[in-house]
């Protein structure tokens, strides 16, 4: 344990310590709370707080109006939050201060009054300050942090706090690591990482608006920017502190193994997400098929590519199967997709007028193009029909095959009848040979 700190942890193990502290608080309630001036000023705080609830509550009325008016804009929407959170200790602070005129001038010691209307005060500004973060979270953090170091500032016990605070370390390594250095790396990391936030919101919408650049080189550039600015911030946070980050070698090496073992899909799925990024094989909106699913593609993450079929079921596929699997990519790099149908026809029936028939029928789908034209091929003469192929193309995969491919053969049905072109039945023929009947035992 290092020698800074024992005296300082001895004192607090140390019953004498605590006794000595208990009788100094007795004498200090006598000598300096259980006086008349002082109840007089602690009477004059509470009716004050008595007086400034009811109508800060009625003010705050008025201001939750004029959020609900101006909710448009997000600025004055904030303006007039922090007005209403701040009419309570707003309005008590503005009856504490004529209270301190009116006791000072009346010869009362009012030390306790100035004190609490120094600390709202503090309040109020550091509220009133934390307008510009939009976040509640952080501006709640910020707030309170502030105002907790102007109180002890304003009651004159920062710096033994300061002291005793870097008097509480513990070692790491050849580095010696206390709780003050622990909370201004704290600090210093979370402002850090606001600034890279805020660096990184700027940039990104400055390659979003780049129009040279594709949706997935746009997205790799993204996550490559936060995951690199926040390295930045932390390994920053802990230089201006002071740490030596040698000292986290050995913890580094340890997470590299675990990483090694522990983690190798994660991170196999985390590069095979950066390649397909950087070869923009796969990108958001295009119609992929990766073993049995079909689908398209609705955004691509650091673990998995998100998949939604036409079922409407949204499928989690690891970047990794789509590295190593064979994947169709009917968008890759044109819309353009052929599709086949065969139709088969009865064996007196007039082919050419079926193949015209077929052909006519795909130019009445709005879905197939024009160009390339469909065509219609004699296939294979079947068992129970001569089957022919219709051959067409369509350009928005992503719309589905099923329902043109529906559409397609209700219309070539209307026709076939319309021109009396019969679809036949499967047909089998059966011989009977009359030497095998003979043959037969009497009486069968």
């Amino acid at each position: 344990m290092d020698s800074t700190t024992e005296p300082i942890i001895d004192q607090i193990t140390n019953p004498d310590t605590w006794a000595a502290w208990l009788n100094r608080f007795q004498e200090w309630l006598q000598s300096d709370l259980f006086v008349f001036d002082t109840l007089i000023c602690l009477g004059i705080i509470l009716a004050a707080a008595t007086i400034a609830w009811p109508l800060a509550t009625s003010l705050q009325k008025q201001f939750q109006i004029l959020i609900e008016r101006q909710s448009r804009f997000s600025i004055v929407d904030r303006l007039w939050q922090s007005a209403r959170d701040i009419s309570f200790p707003g309005i008590w602070l503005l009856l504490l201060w004529a209270s301190v005129l009116v006791t000072k001038s009346w010869g009362i010691t009012n030390t306790s009054l100035v004190i609490t209307t120094s600390l709202l005060a503090a309040w109020v500004i550091i509220e009133s300050a934390t307008i510009l973060v939009s976040s509640h979270f952080w501006s709640r953090t910020i707030a309170i942090s502030a105002w907790l170091i102007a109180a002890l500032n304003i009651l004159g016990i920062l710096e033994p706090t300061i002291v005793f605070l870097d008097g509480v370390s513990f070692s790491l390594g050849q580095a010696t690591i206390s709780v003050l250095t622990i909370i201004q790396a704290l600090v210093t990391l979370g402002i850090l990482l606001w600034l890279s936030a805020v660096a990184g919101q700027i940039t990104e919408s400055k390659l979003k608006s780049a129009r040279n650049l594709s949706p997935s080189i746009q997205v790799l550039t993204i996550k490559f920017m936060r995951i690199s600015l926040s390295a930045i911030a932390f390994i920053m946070a802990l230089a201006i502190v002071g740490v030596d980050l040698t000292a986290f070698a050995v913890v580094g090496g340890a997470v590299g193994v675990g990483i090694g073992f522990g983690l190798q899909k994660i991170f196999a799925n985390l590069i095979s997400g950066f390649i397909l990024l950087m070869d923009k094989s796969i990108k958001p909106g295009d119609v992929i098929v990766v073993a049995d699913y079909y689908g398209r593609v609705d955004a691509l993450t650091a673990r998995y590519v998100s998949v939604t079929t036409r079922d409407g079921v949204e499928h989690l596929i690891p970047n990794e199967e789509l590295i190593i699997n064979r994947v169709e990519n009917w968008s890759h790099s044109q819309n353009l997709l052929r599709l086949r149908q065969v139709v088969g026809v009865h064996y007196k029936a007039d082919v050419h007028n079926a193949i015209a028939l077929c052909k006519e029928a795909a130019a009445e789908i709005p879905r197939i193009l024009d160009d390339p034209a469909p065509n219609c091929l004699m296939k294979e003469f079947g068992d129970s029909s001569v089957n022919l192929e219709l051959r067409y193309w369509i350009n928005d995969p992503m719309n589905g095959r099923a329902n043109v491919t529906s559409d397609l053969l209700l219309r070539i049905w209307d026709k076939f009848h319309e021109h009396n072109i019969e679809i036949p039945y499967p047909q089998r023929d059966l011989h009977l040979r009359s030497s095998d009947i003979g043959e037969l035992p009497r009486g069968s």
